[in-house]
């Protein structure tokens, strides 16, 4: 109970520090997540065009899944420094696969009847992607949104490692000088900021599959 109270003293006490670094974490997510959506949007979209090269980047994407975010981060120093864009760079490859997975099966599962319908009443591709397919896959491709935005707000906390700032230098800072209040306090801002947006984009979910689809989401 003690240390929890010593946390929240914490916050009251280095208020200016937590309120910097809250606003660095947000900017560089925000950032990260803006990037991520246009380009998982475009190579989700040039997917659906050609099956093979839909493998091909779902089996790259899937891939990088598999080296660890830490490992990553370090390999980018190497090409780019340390700093904003290392972090940047790093988000950005590991939150494409939501966006661009979601993109592709949203699209995908379309049903046909609904596209043989468009083109026979002369859709072009173009008229069929705008105001057929994107709009019926908006709840699939916004669920993989709100997947790609939790888990780069929990992935920026790394970013302060390769000196991108953010809410991770709290967490680091109390790692590397035995300050575990400091450590906590950074950890739950972090949590904190990841469930908030959460349940914003939760309830904006919702709401789109009742406008699309006619339900919520089943649980």
């Amino acid at each position: 109970m003690n240390f929890l109270k010593d946390v929240f003293l914490l916050y009251f006490e280095r208020s200016d520090f937590f309120i910097e670094i809250f606003l660095e974490h947000v900017v560089l997510t925000t950032t990260a997540a803006l990037i991520i959506t246009v380009l998982g949007l475009t190579i989700g979209i040039s997917m659906t065009r050609d099956k093979r090269f839909a493998n091909i980047i779902l089996a790259v994407t899937n891939f990088i899944y598999t080296i660890p975010s830490i490992a990553l981060f370090g390999f980018l120093v190497t090409l780019v420094g340390i700093g904003s864009k290392n972090a940047i760079i790093a988000l950005v490859v590991y939150g494409l696969l939501p966006i661009i997975r979601n993109t592709y099966v949203g699209i995908m599962e379309v049903d046909e009847e609904i596209i043989e319908s468009a083109i026979g009443m002369g859709s072009t591709k173009k008229q069929l992607l705008l105001k057929i397919q994107l709009p019926l896959a908006l709840p699939v491709i916004f669920a993989g949104f709100r997947t790609m935005v939790i888990m780069t707000i929990a992935l920026g906390a790394i970013a302060s490692f390769i000196g991108a700032g953010g809410l991770g230098v709290a967490i680091w800072r109390g790692i590397t000088t035995y300050f575990p209040e400091m450590t906590m306090a950074g950890s739950l801002l972090v949590a904190g900021f990841a469930v908030l947006v959460d349940f914003i984009l939760g309830k904006i979910e919702t709401s789109l599959r009742k406008r699309v689809l006619g339900k919520a989401k089943v649980s």
